[in-house]
């Protein structure tokens, strides 16, 4: 979706100019993997329109395949407006009858989905319509078909559909994936209890590897036992939004290295931290040269 915040502290409505930016769970997580040299691909619907056209070329800017997206004239891009007013976020959502809903099964490539090794999904796309749900899941049974991974973030929006609508589409999901990343928040509400240790019971039921993003550390859920891996802190947070697709694209960087599940998850803990240091979606993502200096393996040379 296109992205409009106010360029200073006033809220939208009192604010007389508006950045133009861009924001997607999914777009977020392969800008990620790209800038830290992995190949990635994102496919999608998009309105034949200027700020259609603005997002295709910024994705592809950043090194992100972007040849199985479309530019359609059946609808226009979808929209979001974002403002923080006396510390408190709020989001507003123009994607009804978008372009990204019109989704259909019919639209996926079978080879482009079979020849890559992860394909991330996330909860957004089912709440967006009917066709959309279709289409997430067509793209999953072919993942599966061909031996292609799964990973699925249910990002959770409660301003796109109910509670129980969320329930009903996303539980099922998690049992398909190779690799689920809930939030804590996100499983509280799915499996309806505040108690980690039954949420711990839930998980354990599942196929995949189940990882959790807490308050202070994340979870790696295992058949026998949780592993908590704690973030990293930083002094200054200026935009909270983003982090868990800097997550998740520093978790994938690490599986695609087939790194140990803990260190994929403290990669994925880097991205975090980094990322909520600058305002914007995805804006703060490093490339594989910041993370190597945020580890301490690189000197910072000023000039």
């Amino acid at each position: 979706m296109a992205l409009f915040m106010p360029t200073g502290p006033k809220g939208i409505e009192y604010s007389p100019l508006l950045d133009k930016l861009f924001g997607g769970a999914e777009s977020n997580v392969a800008i990620g993997l790209a800038r830290l040299g992995h190949k990635v691909g994102w496919f999608g619907r998009l309105g034949s329109d200027p700020l259609g056209r603005m997002i295709y070329k910024r994705i592809r800017g950043e090194g992100v395949d972007v040849s199985r997206s479309v530019l359609t004239n059946d609808a226009a891009t979808g929209l979001m407006l974002r403002e923080t007013v006396s510390g408190k976020s709020s989001v507003y959502y123009y994607r009804r009858n978008s372009a990204a809903s019109g989704m259909k099964p019919e639209h996926l490539d079978e080879s482009y989905i079979a020849q890559a090794r992860i394909l991330h999904v996330t909860g957004i796309t089912p709440a967006l319509s009917e066709s959309c749900r279709e289409t997430l899941l067509e793209a999953i049974r072919l993942a599966r078909k061909h031996g292609t991974k799964v990973c699925f973030d249910p990002n959770l929006r409660l301003k796109l559909w109910s509670a129980d609508q969320a329930k009903e589409a996303l539980l099922p999901l998690a049992e398909q994936a190779d690799y689920f990343l809930p939030g804590l928040d996100e499983l509280k509400l799915l499996y309806g209890t505040q108690d980690f240790s039954e949420i711990e019971s839930r998980l354990r039921k599942l196929t995949g590897t189940c990882i959790v993003k807490g308050d202070r550390e994340t979870h790696i859920v295992g058949k026998d036992r949780t592993i908590s891996v704690p973030f990293f802190q930083v002094d200054n947070v200026v935009d909270t939004v983003g982090a868990g697709d800097a997550f998740c694209a520093g978790f994938l960087s690490g599986v695609l290295r087939e790194l140990p599940v803990e260190e994929a998850v403290r990669l994925g803990n880097l991205l975090g931290s980094l990322v909520i240091q600058f305002e914007g979606d995805w804006e703060g993502l490093p490339t594989a040269e910041q993370v190597e200096a945020a580890l301490g393996n690189k000197a910072h040379i000023e000039r």
